[in-house]
């Protein structure tokens, strides 16, 4: 008899326990929308342009273990290392002593995947003395102190390291470390805005995810966000199934590390895919470099999983852990994603990029309706610092990210002038804001003609951006990319490149070795001059409709010469009608010759 009590009881527990379907929805919803206000109320509350208008940064919830719940992009490279810097929270602090009010802040290269700069704040959320979930934050601070200009070759020199602390004890500030923070900065009130900032959406994430609990309850709210993840799963699984059982590799390779010049670093990933699983093995990426281009394991991690989402779930929401339970990531420690100490990261965001185009590389020959064309995979920033002799005061200034050119699909043309893979949410610096916080003037800022790989489908176009010294000022750009050209696909050609020229008492410098621009110094009226790349193409190019080709012409995207050279299309230069004979002609010739 009290058997069958203990068993009628456990079953009563789990019908308690099983998430309501129509609860279900709306907490996913509102966890997409609780991280949506965190990133609105930091953007509103944040002191630099790199956070309010570039939006570098990253919101999330995570469950009492450390799991992703949602986060509101900025970055996805963001989201293995904040669900790891909270896990690590837990181990360092231990679940028995956090207690209402705390908040955990870090910003330890090795442990968020990312530079110094990247500071985390954590916030444990508690329902009636219960822990429910955490609250979190990764924002980009513009100094975090440390070496300006150059190629920084270890930790040590790039700035202010901070471990796992409490920045907050059961609501009261830390003022020590806040003072040891302060001192280490070279704008200390810039900084302080955008900590403040920072708890502000954190304490957001906590008062709206009570919100919820509070209204559905803490079982119903914790069982739906159990079974969001288990949809997010099998969603991810079945995808996987789609895509035909086999090892992919492909290779491609960064231009190099910054200190020794010209010396390649070598990509190449290997793919397997076995059922529902898929496994992405990143041991023959290069060791980790010299220069200041290397990321920590969490990133290495991040590379996968980005790529696993494109591919699998891209429109699956909230992005959330249980995507990724179908993936294994192979990251042996010690390679470009996944460095150790001391190694130097202030540059972390960059090799990332190609990582995962390498990886769309190797599944396109068997799931080409899902992958595209190399992209210009850069964020393409320049940074100035001096002193403004009109105010007697240092500035700073990150002018970026310019965005570029994707690579075309199966279906359709690559997009223009759109930010990096690795910046995902972020917005490019408007010209307006930059020109009225800093001493600089944009004299241009506009598409590049055929800068995108030509094919059936054209790769996107690349942008050029002419900035003026209003002042003397330093310069530096550690700009990737400008060998290793972004490729074309099924005879899609490469794309152009990224390119950095100074022009110094008005003559243009172009004959860098690379596009990493280290110190220079500008004068008043001096300027230099940034070029994102374009997007590889898809298909051969004289497949591509006779119409579109005249329209790109037309728009200024292809020039006259290009349209005939590699599109074989024969137009008049003043109205852009086609010459259908001629056209014709001039296809049939080419396609003999390429045969």
């Amino acid at each position: 008899m009290a058997s069958k009590k203990k068993s009628k009881t456990k079953m009563k527990r789990t019908r308690k326990m099983k998430a309501d379907p129509v609860v279900t929805e709306i907490v996913r919803n509102g966890v997409i929308a609780v991280t949506e206000e965190m990133k609105t109320n930091l953007m509103r509350t944040a002191y630099n342009i790199i956070i309010y208008e570039a939006l570098d940064f990253t919101t999330g919830l995570f469950t009492t273990e450390g799991e992703t719940v949602s986060i509101g992009i900025g970055l996805p490279m963001f989201i293995r290392g904040m669900a790891e810097t909270v896990k690590a929270k837990i181990k360092h602090f231990g679940l028995k002593n956090m207690r209402p009010g705390d908040i955990y802040a870090t910003n330890d290269s090795y442990l968020t995947g990312s530079h110094l700069n990247h500071v985390t704040l954590t916030l444990p959320i508690f329902h009636k003395g219960v822990l429910v979930g955490f609250s979190c934050c990764m924002a980009h601070w513009l100094d975090i102190g440390g070496t300006l200009g150059g190629i920084t070759t270890d930790i040590y020199s790039e700035g202010l390291q901070i471990p796992i602390v409490k920045l907050h004890d059961r609501g009261e500030p830390n003022e020590t470390l806040i003072e040891i923070i302060k001192q280490n900065v070279r704008l200390p009130s810039r900084a302080m805005g955008d900590l403040r900032a920072q708890i502000t959406a954190v304490k957001t994430g906590e008062r709206r995810f009570l919100e919820l609990v509070d209204r559905y309850g803490r079982e119903q709210v914790l069982g739906s966000i159990k079974t969001i993840m288990d949809h997010s799963e099998a969603m991810a699984r079945a995808r996987t199934r789609s895509i035909p059982d086999g090892v992919y590799e492909a290779e491609s390779y960064m231009d190099d590390d910054g200190i020794e010049v010209g010396k390649k670093v070598p990509i190449k990933v290997k793919v397997t895919v076995k059922g529902e699983e898929m496994t992405v093995d990143l041991t023959d990426v290069s060791r980790q470099v010299r220069g200041s281009f290397n990321s920590g394991i969490t990133t290495g991690y991040a590379c996968s999983q980005v790529a696993y989402k494109c591919l699998t779930s891209p429109t699956d929401y909230p992005i959330n852990d249980g995507s990724f339970r179908s993936l294994k990531a192979i990251v042996p420690p010690g390679r470009i994603v996944s460095a150790v100490r001391p190694a130097p990261m202030r540059w972390w965001m960059t090799y990332p990029m190609t990582i995962v185009d390498t990886v769309f590389k190797a599944l396109a020959p068997v799931i080409p309706d899902r992958t595209i064309a190399g992209h210009h995979a850069d964020l393409v920033i320049a940074q100035t610092h001096g002193i403004n002799p009109h105010t007697s005061e240092f500035f700073l200034a990150n002018f970026g990210p310019l965005g570029g050119g994707w690579g075309a699909k199966r279906s359709e043309d690559g997009v223009s002038g759109t930010v990096c893979i690795n910046d995902g949410d972020t917005h490019n610096s408007p010209c307006e804001q930059s020109e009225v916080k800093f001493p600089l003037v944009v004299e241009r800022y506009a598409f590049i003609p055929d800068s995108g790989g030509a094919g059936r489908h054209r790769g996107g176009l690349g942008l050029e951006r002419v900035v003026r010294a209003r002042v003397p000022m330093t310069f530096n750009s550690h700009v990737e990319r400008a060998h290793c050209k972004p490729w074309g696909l099924e005879g899609g050609s490469d794309a152009y490149g990224n390119e950095v020229a100074v022009r110094v008492g008005g003559e243009w410098k172009e004959d860098f070795p690379n596009a990493k621009v280290l110190v220079a110094h500008l004068k008043t009226g001096d300027a230099f001059r940034m070029r994102s790349g374009g997007g590889g193409g898809y298909g051969s190019s004289l497949d591509r409709p006779v119409a579109d080709v005249a329209a790109d012409a037309k728009q200024g995207y292809v020039s006259l010469a290009a349209v005939k050279a590699l599109y074989g299309v024969v137009l008049d230069p003043e109205t852009f009608e086609v010459d259908v004979a001629a056209t014709g002609k001039l296809r049939a010739s080419m396609r003999r010759a390429a045969a």
